[in-house]
């Protein structure tokens, strides 16, 4: 009998400070940098995002989100077997912040490991889990995406400070008899380092380098619509489906623009398209399952629908899952 991986709950987070575009830009505006709510929300239709406070890290964000996609799924912490946290944030150099997470849950045993492929870094997590799954080395896995972007932001520049926010969201992957995922296609080209980086680094105690994120937008653009063009194809036909057979597209939040030149290539009317950017900005490798958290919940996602999963991120890195919910 063949085994698979199939979503059976899902969880989300978000810290309860809301910084809207107006009270950004008046921050802003007091460190002389120039910008507005018009200005942002043309650019990249965000609204709003949410702001984690200072003593608040990717594994408190990341284990709220845990604990509620549990919830769903009906399972208690001590039957996960497999632990894996997609961030770009950890909360120390090392241990992971799967294993810090593992701690707070209250258990112990099961393997913990973080994946970093960054605004990916969920899809290449799930991806991991379910040849885990499948492989027979865990039979319940606990899949997070969580991140504190607001750390590595350069608040004089407005190309980027604008774009991101804090959250975490988090999915329950279990062994079934029925296909849930069907198919992912991962891909990376280092090449491309230099257009989305954090360049610095820790030197004996001391920041080497600058440690705040560099972005050439327009570079980022121009290449994120090709390539989450190709993944999503190449996954549909990995698991011999069509664009048609799509209920809902779960994209990366990283700009309504980049999201609405996919829908259009994947010939997708944006009303099948989450869409969760515009109050939670780009949450990187949370974003995923935090929008799609907020669909399931709201009801717009049901079992049953057919979804694709598609990331970009710095790296250069991007993928895409499609699964049968």
């Amino acid at each position: 009998m063949s085994r698979y991986s199939r979503i059976t709950g899902t969880g989300s987070y978000l810290p309860p400070k809301r910084v809207t575009n107006a009270e950004l830009a008046a921050q802003l505006a007091a460190a002389g940098v120039e910008t507005s709510d018009e200005w942002i929300v043309e650019r990249t239709g965000i609204c709003a995002r949410h702001f984690a406070e200072r003593d608040v890290g990717s594994s408190d964000l990341g284990v709220e989100a845990a604990r509620h996609a549990l919830e769903m799924a009906g399972r208690q912490a001590s039957e996960i077997d497999l632990i894996i946290v997609a961030t770009s944030t950890p909360d120390m150099v090392f241990p992971s912040t799967a294993t810090i997470l593992q701690n707070k849950l209250g258990v112990a045993g099961c393997p913990a490991f973080d994946v970093q492929a960054v605004c990916s870094g969920f899809v290449y997590a799930l991806t991991v889990a379910d040849a885990m799954i499948r492989t027979g080395a865990a039979s319940k896995a606990l899949v997070v995406g969580a991140e504190v972007f607001s750390r590595l932001l350069d608040f004089s520049d407005r190309t980027t400070c604008v774009l991101f926010g804090d959250g975490a969201g988090a999915v329950v992957l279990e062994a079934s008899d029925t296909p849930g995922i069907l198919a992912s296609d991962l891909h990376a080209d280092g090449k491309h380092v230099e257009i989305l980086c954090v360049p610095g680094g820790v030197y004996g105690g001391k920041v080497h380098g600058n440690p705040l994120l560099r972005m050439d937008g327009q570079a980022v653009f121009k290449l994120a619509v090709g390539v989450l063009e190709a993944a999503a194809r190449a996954t549909l036909a990995k698991a011999g489906r069509t664009e048609a057979d799509i209920d809902w597209l779960i994209p990366h939040q990283a700009n309504i623009r980049i999201m609405q030149g996919t829908a259009r290539k994947l010939k997708l009317p944006m009303d099948k398209v989450v869409v969760t950017v515009d109050q939670h900005g780009n949450t990187s490798a949370a974003s995923i399952p935090l929008a799609m958290d907020a669909a399931v919940r709201e009801g717009k996602i049901r079992k049953g629908d057919t979804l694709m999963l598609e990331g970009v991120g710095g790296g250069f890195t991007w993928g895409a899952v499609l699964l049968d919910f």
